[in-house]
């Protein structure tokens, strides 16, 4: 901190007061600085003596309410002594009416009397972190209005007892109602006391959380009467007892050696439990009956990482009774079957969502996912011996599914019975992405129309065997967005489109597919299609497009792709059009080029480059984006070509050349309209040699060159002769190094 802050006695908000290496002294300031108020924080307190500390006189900073003490992580530094540290933190006494404190990273062997003391009668927040070398905690049960206390990071701390409850104190911790103890490597012992009933009862305690105390033996406190959340984690030698919890609302139990319900009190459902959360417990040692009632009702249910568990049902678990279900990381579990006594109406309809990730022996889903019907969202992840989702038809109300690595899934519904009653009900789901099951064949094993008469969102990704999609029916009129990614066995999508079709967006993406349906001109709602990397495309120039909405067309590694639709030249909103890497002579329609375009990338299209230069490139009016290159630009000199006078759209704001064999200079004439270009790429043009004049480059934010040897010599700070055309750039690169601005030194 800067010097002379003690002159500034009116001083009321400091949030932070850090002490450099060598400043110790500098805390002395504070001692003026009475008006302080809120909340302050002391940071670098490892650069503080004694003395120094003591004259801060932070008891007299009466409008402190929230205080940190914060000393530098590094606790094995040479330089760090536990004596000088403690009797720092003795004379950082905090004024009496302090609410909340912090104190982090102190080396001292012991804390403080005053942590504990009554005087500190408003103190309601208490968190000590990373006190690395602290074998034993203040008596901070004696505080009577401390709610809330964290204890983390503590290596040295082996037992917790009476020293924190306070020696005789009949009533300990009797505001507390959050109590958090984290990261306690050596912790084996909590003695509650219980032996005595004067000592804990913990009356008020509404959250109690255990995190990585991996030594700790025993069991828990029993008299928790208002607890409502137990958190227990990486804690694998606790005995957890939850038979005394009965006010208990959220349950996370993530790594114990055992859970166990000591049956001294009568089974009773626990009906405010909300949230249940259970992993990796290596011994589960609760009746199932009893795990029925105290466990049924949980809104969110969620087990994970239970390595023996083959069975719901067989442990008292079941799908039915909860709303929001997730069962992950159980490599044994083969059912998820409910029992019949429990498929009572109640229960069944409180489902909404069900998720199942790595359990690779669940070969099929449960006959009660068709009597749940509220479930709307499922997700189904790494479930290798799942062959199909369902059975005849999906879940009357779901609406959003995702599978996902299923590697033997074939059918996402595999019709056991063809009738007619089947095939006609009504499947509400919207929104589908099927990823990575490579024995996907089809979505409906045959082919019945139900399970996609709603969707709105289609996306299947690296299905390797899929060969048809919508087969025996038309395409599904309410679908919006198609995306088909990696299914290179995908021959057929559907036969036609119908008029009232909704699609807006088309991505086929490593597809087999042959041609599109027929119909696009009907799409009236139609705004892109992309298809990248689909080799065995032709064409589909008879289908025309729409020439309302649709606004972006990419046709990319394409190489059987021979011609564009004949109308391109009438569609009017099209704004942005890619043709790269097609069949070698792929032409454009005679009509020409939509004159709307903003953007326009052309690779390795002879024809198409002819015609756009025959045509007139200037007359693209909007065209504010233009990447040209690679095959049929083999034989130009300049850019814009010279001997026909070819101009450049004025405005374009961006400009990438890549892939010009034989160009050797820029054609400054047919750059002289733009005012707006912010961006010029140039790759790959091995006997260029010059830029456009200076002035054509005037607003140039961005040059990139690479790959271009000669032109990379000519531009040199040193010698070259473009470097004048270039100097005033702001941004300058030559193969990824920035040239200009030069790297200071």
């Amino acid at each position: 901190m800067p010097s002379g802050l003690d002159q500034l006695t009116k001083l009321q908000t400091l949030s932070d007061f850090v002490i450099g290496e060598g400043d110790g002294r500098l805390i002395r300031e504070l001692k003026n600085l009475s008006n302080l108020r809120g909340n302050f924080c002391l940071s670098g307190l490892e650069n503080v003596n004694g003395q120094d500390a003591r004259e801060a006189k932070l008891n007299e900073k009466l409008g402190i309410d929230g205080l940190e003490l914060q000393w530098g992580p590094d606790l094995e530094n040479n330089t760090r002594k536990t004596e000088v540290e403690e009797r720092v933190l003795d004379f950082l006494h905090p004024p009496k009416k302090l609410e909340q404190l912090i104190i982090e990273n102190y080396g001292g062997v012991k804390f403080s009397s005053w942590i504990a003391d009554s005087s500190l009668k408003n103190l309601s927040f208490l968190k000590l972190r990373n006190c690395k070398n602290c074998k034993s905690l203040p008596s901070v049960g004696r505080l009577p209005l401390l709610k809330e206390f964290s204890i983390i990071g503590f290596d040295q701390v082996q037992k917790i007892g009476v020293e924190l409850f306070g020696e005789n104190q009949l009533n300990p911790f009797a505001s507390s109602e959050i109590l958090s103890f984290e990261s306690l490597p050596n912790w084996k012992e909590w003695d509650t006391c219980e032996g005595d009933e004067k000592v804990l009862k913990l009356p008020s305690l509404r959250e109690l959380s255990i995190k990585t105390c991996p030594q700790l033996l025993g069991r828990l406190p029993t008299h928790l009467p208002s607890l409502q959340k137990l958190e227990i984690h990486r804690c694998m030698s606790l005995v957890v007892s939850i038979s005394s919890f009965l006010s208990l609302c959220e349950l996370s139990i993530q790594g114990c050696a055992e859970l166990v319900d000591d049956c001294s009190s009568p089974a009773k459902e626990l009906s405010s439990l909300q949230t249940l959360s259970l992993s990796n417990i290596s011994k589960f040692n609760i009746p199932a009956d009893r795990t029925m009632l105290r466990f049924g009702n949980s809104e969110h249910f969620a087990i994970d990482g239970w390595e023996e568990l083959a069975s719901l049902s067989r442990y008292g678990f079941s799908l039915v009774g909860h709303r929001f279900i997730t069962v992950s990381r159980c490599p044994q579990l083969q059912s998820l079957e409910a029992k019949e006594a429990e498929l009572q109406p109640d229960k069944i309809s409180r489902v909404e969502s069900l998720r199942i990730y790595d359990c690779e022996r669940v070969n099929r889903l449960p006959q009660v996912l068709h009597e749940l019907i509220f479930l709307t969202v499922m997700e189904i992840d790494n479930c290798r011996s799942l062959v199909s989702f369902a059975e005849n038809s999906l879940p009357p109300n779901l609406k959003k599914l995702r599978i996902r690595n299923c590697e033997n899934l074939e059918f996402l519904v595999d019709a056991k019975e063809d009738n007619k009653s089947m095939s006609s009900t009504l499947c509400l789901l919207e929104d589908l992405i099927i990823y990575n099951c490579p024995s996907l064949m089809s979505l409906s094993s045959k082919g019945h129309k139900n399970i996609c008469n709603q969707l709105q969102f289609l996306e299947i990704d690296q299905c390797s065997k899929l060969s048809c999609l919508f087969s025996n029916t038309k395409f599904p009129i309410t679908l919006k967005h198609l995306r088909i990614l990696g299914c290179p066995m995908l021959e057929y999508i559907a036969e036609e489109f119908e008029e009232t079709t909704c699609l807006e967006s088309i991505k086929i993406i490593v597809s087999g597919i042959k041609s599109l349906p027929r119909g696009l001109d009907k799409l009236i709602h139609l705004q892109n299609i992309w298809l990248f990397s689909c080799s065995n495309l032709v064409s589909f120039e008879e289908s025309g497009l729409p020439s309302t909405s649709f606004r972006d067309f990419k046709v990319i590694d394409c190489g059987n792709f021979g011609a564009l639709p004949k109308c391109m030249a009438s569609i009017t909103s099209l704004r942005e059009l890619s043709v790269d890497n097609c069949l070698a002579d792929i032409s454009f329609p005679s009509e020409g080029f939509p004159a709307n375009l903003t953007s326009l990338e052309i690779s390795n299209a002879p024809k198409i480059y002819r015609s756009l230069v025959e045509w007139g490139l200037n007359r693209l009016t909007s065209l504010q984006k233009l990447t040209i290159g690679g095959g049929g630009c083999s034989n130009v000199v300049s850019f814009p070509e010279e001997e026909i006078g070819m101009m450049l759209p004025p405005p374009l704001t961006r400009i990438n050349l890549f892939q010009f064999e034989n160009l050797e200079f820029m054609f400054s004439e047919g750059f002289q309209d733009l005012a707006s270009l912010r961006r010029l790429e140039i790759s790959e043009c091995p006997k260029l040699t010059s830029l456009p004049e200076k002035d054509m480059l005037r607003s140039l934010g961005l040059l990139s060159i690479s790959s271009c040897l000669l032109l990379q010599e000519e531009c040199s700070s040193d010698k070259g002769r473009e470097w004048f055309k270039i100097s005033h750039i702001p941004l300058v690169q030559i193969d990824g190094k920035r040239v200009i601005p030069r790297k200071s030194n």
